[in-house]
């Protein structure tokens, strides 16, 4: 079904009878409050994928004093088991419809750090239920999908969060201070980078492989279309080089580089989006892309405002405006600002902003700024779940809601639609959610499967 009709059965999910709740680790232990007392001091948190990522997510949220873990759901019972040896009093499950529905007067928080193809299937259904929704980036897996979450948080004035950790970094905070201060005038071109590679360039496998014991396929495959289970090919590392469950190196890395020039330079959606790359295959994304956007100028920016993104091995390509002082090497990932008065180069990460000028580094006086000048990864690790929690206690404000993180993610997902026509400048028409090539239109939605 069409991610539209989701929304709605979402909603009917939330009050009927589901699949069987998973008992498979150990017995559970649970002295939870049935009362639904919406962030009365405590935030009572459920977890949707905790392993990996999802890991680190449960232990950021959790290291918050004011947070009830809650329960705990995952497709692999493996990584079940490890967090629930954690927080064993904390409910256990397998498929998260069947929690949400058992739990919707139980609990006030959702974070979800599954695959990209659940974000928004499990997001939307959480928002239905009223509940503050922590989401790892990219915020969706369509464009639709990232449209139909900001509108929902914003109808129900729901508090919301994008995982981008690094939003909440000193380094990044302090790089947007620069640009909004003027350091480097109006920015004509930003340069963003990662040789990661999230692409496989090869042919679809063939046949299939027994389904470890551990693992429910039909639960990860979700809403995706049904796929045979191959070995290395999807859980629990490679799906984001497949076209069905992940975004490729744009939509992991990019998410990340692109957000701090994104809020810098108070950048809307792209106008155009243009990709070089090898010929679609259909499963898996392209190794090597570069993608040029162009967007409507703002304050920050020129009138005619270009973002260039290189991904893959060798990645960036030379560029004269990547040239540092002293023939020193750019770092393995990064942005350079490129403005009127000079450029800002900003490695990722944990790394500090540097001004040049005219071929040179320039000291940047950064005591004007309100800023504590913290350096200590696990020190920055956490404020942004924290930030977060507070926000659900009326204690602060999320810095990546998802009115931020739609606009950021529609555009990441722009030019991941733009590696199906490469070589092909695509025409976004931003009020009306379509490309002008309507060849590209197809791929904003998705048909959901019933699972």
């Amino acid at each position: 079904m069409k991610r539209r009709h989701f929304i709605k059965k979402s909603a009917l999910l939330s009050s009927t009878v589901l699949v069987p709740v998973l008992n498979s680790c150990k017995s559970i232990v649970s002295n939870i409050d049935t009362s639904n007392n919406k962030y009365p001091g405590r935030v009572r948190s459920a977890h949707i994928g905790v392993g990996g990522m999802g890991l680190e997510d449960l232990k950021a949220i959790s290291s918050h004093v004011s947070v009830d873990v809650t329960a705990l759901c995952d497709v692999d019972s493996n990584y079940l088991e490890i967090a629930h040896d954690m927080f064993p009093k904390a409910k256990i499950y397998k498929d998260y419809r069947v929690m949400l529905k058992e739990l919707r007067n139980v609990i006030d928080a959702v974070v979800i750090s599954t695959p990209d193809h659940t974000h928004a299937p499990a997001s939307l259904m959480a928002m239905e239920m009223n509940k503050a929704v922590y989401c790892q980036k990219p915020l969706t897996h369509h464009v639709t999908e990232a449209r139909a979450m900001k509108k929902l948080a914003s109808d129900r004035n729901l508090i919301t969060q994008m995982g981008i950790q690094v939003h909440s970094f000193y380094d990044y905070k302090l790089a947007t201070l620069l640009i909004q201060s003027g350091i480097i005038g109006k920015v004509s071109t930003v340069h963003a980078w990662s040789p990661k590679n999230w692409g496989f360039d090869g042919d679809i496998p063939k046949g299939s492989d027994p389904i470890p014991d551990h693992l429910d396929w039909n639960l990860w495959l979700g809403t995706s279309p049904k796929r045979p289970y191959k070995e290395g090919f999807y859980h629990p590392m490679n799906w984001r080089k497949i076209l069905d469950y992940g975004c490729g190196t744009l939509g992991d890395m990019g998410v990340h580089i692109f957000d701090t020039p994104y809020n810098a330079l108070a950048l809307d959606v792209p106008s155009t989006i243009k990709t070089q790359c090898r010929q679609p295959t259909g499963f898996g994304f392209p190794e090597k892309n570069v993608v040029t956007y162009e967007f409507p100028g703002t304050k920050y920016t020129t009138k005619n405002f270009k973002w260039i993104w290189y991904d893959g091995e060798g990645a960036p390509a030379k560029h004269k405006d990547l040239m540092l002082p002293n023939n020193s090497q750019l770092h393995d990932q990064g942005a350079m600002f490129i403005g009127e008065k000079g450029n800002l180069y900003l490695p990722h990460f944990e790394l500090m902003p540097k001004l040049i000028v005219n071929g040179n580094y320039k000291e940047i006086d950064t005591t004007k700024f309100n800023l504590e000048p913290i350096r200590d990864y696990e020190t920055e690790a956490p404020k942004h779940y924290h930030q977060f929690i507070d926000a659900c206690l009326g204690k602060d404000t999320c810095s990546a809601p998802f009115s931020y993180a739609s606009r950021l993610t529609e555009t990441i997902l722009l030019g991941v639609i733009a590696q199906r026509f490469p070589n092909t400048t695509l025409n976004w028409d931003s009020k009306n959610g379509k490309f002008a090539e309507e060849e590209a239109n197809v791929f904003l939605d998705a048909t959901y499967r019933n699972f």
